[in-house]
C-alpha cells in the first residue's frame, strides 16, 4: 500500500452496550464529535468511499460504536455523536456511558480525532469530552469540519480561535472539508502514520 493511501475498508461490526467486546483485537483510533458535525461525511472522505459510513439527515441517529477495518491493520472507530439537544435524556445518558466505557482503559486505542464544526468552535459538550480525554491521557487531534462554509479570512479566524481557546500548537488543529477535499489527504496521512508508532505515541 502506498503511503497516504487506504486500500481495503470493511465494516467489521458494532457494539451497543458497555462492556461489549470489539469485533477483533486490532489497534484503534476513534473519531468523535457532536451529532451535527458532519462525522459520517468526513469518515467517508477519509477512507475514499461514498457510503461506508451512513450519512443521515437526522443528527443523533447513530447509537452504536461502529468499527471499520482498514487494510486489516487497524480499526477506525466511529463513536456516536453527542450533544444532540432533541435526544431524550435517557438516550443521551446511555450514549455517555457507552462512550466513556469504550474510552476507559482501552489498551488498543492509539488516540482520538475530535471533530469541531468550523462555524461553531468549541462547545460545552466538546470541553467535557476533552476534559475526560485529558484525565485518561488519551492523545487528541482537533479537526475542524465544514471549513468550506467560511471565506478565507473566516477560515483563518476559526482555526486561530480554536488554537487559542484550547492552547494548542498549529499541528494539532487541522481544517477539513468533506465536500471540497480540503485537508482530507493530510488527515488520512496522519491517521496512517499513527499506526507506524507505538500506542503511547502522540497524534
Amino acid at each position: 500500500m502506498s503511503p497516504g493511501r487506504i486500500g481495503e475498508v470493511e465494516f467489521a461490526g458494532a457494539i451497543g452496550r458497555p462492556g461489549q467486546a470489539p469485533p477483533a483485537d486490532l489497534h484503534q483510533v476513534a473519531i468523535a464529535g457532536r451529532s451535527n458535525v458532519g462525522k459520517s461525511s468526513l469518515l467517508n472522505a477519509v477512507v475514499g468511499r461514498k457510503r461506508i459510513a451512513r450519512v443521515s439527515g437526522t443528527p443523533g441517529k447513530t447509537r452504536e460504536i461502529n468499527f471499520y477495518a482498514i487494510d486489516d491493520r487497524f480499526f477506525l472507530v466511529d463513536l456516536p455523536g453527542y450533544g444532540f439537544a432533541r435526544a431524550p435524556d435517557s438516550v443521551r445518558e446511555a450514549w455517555k456511558r457507552l462512550i466513556e466505557n469504550y474510552l476507559s482503559d482501552n489498551e488498543w486505542l492509539h488516540g482520538l480525532v475530535l471533530l469541531l464544526d468550523a462555524r461553531r468552535g468549541v462547545q460545552s459538550a466538546d470541553r467535557q469530552l476533552l476534559d475526560y480525554l485529558g484525565e485518561k491521557e488519551i492523545p487528541v487531534l482537533i479537526v475542524l469540519t465544514k471549513i468550506d462554509k467560511l471565506n478565507r479570512s473566516g477560515q483563518a479566524r476559526a482555526i486561530g480561535d480554536v488554537r487559542e481557546d484550547l492552547d494548542l500548537p498549529a499541528d494539532q488543529v487541522l481544517a477539513t472539508s468533506a465536500r471540497t477535499g480540503q485537508g482530507i489527504d493530510t488527515l488520512r496521512e496522519s491517521l496512517l502514520a499513527l499506526f507506524e508508532s507505538e500506542p503511547e505515541g502522540e497524534l
